[in-house]
């Protein structure tokens, strides 16, 4: 019996999804919370709180490690000031909260921050 894949395709090949989930998650970082369609927030919330968990480790090869997939200014950052926030947390860095649907397309949109 086949089982599904963990994960969402969100209508991407693999490069392309993965390039989305990394400017999403620059985005984020940035900015504290951003506006996107459902689907995409809630496969956007696993892979930046996995970032969180490894940048409270800190050190010189974790930064090396989150530069693979943000800039310089990202990571430094999300080690320099997101990661300290959360140091007594065990996870839950983000919280999703659902809105309408777009006009446009009907998707249901959803509002994604970091706590």
């Amino acid at each position: 019996m086949n089982k599904q894949k963990k994960g969402r395709k969100l209508h991407r090949k693999r490069d392309v999804r993965k390039a989305l989930l990394k400017t999403m998650a620059t985005s984020l970082i940035l900015k504290g919370k951003i506006k996107t369609t459902e689907a995409k927030a809630k496969e956007l919330s696993p892979f930046i709180e996995k970032k969180i968990t490894k940048a409270k480790k800190g050190g010189v090869s974790t930064l090396r490690y989150l530069r693979t997939f943000f800039s310089e200014k990202t990571a430094k950052k999300l080690m320099a000031e997101i990661a300290p926030k959360y140091q007594e947390r065990q996870g839950g860095y983000t919280r999703i909260v659902r809105m309408g649907k777009r006009k446009s397309d009907s998707s249901k949109m959803a509002i994604i921050e970091l706590i």
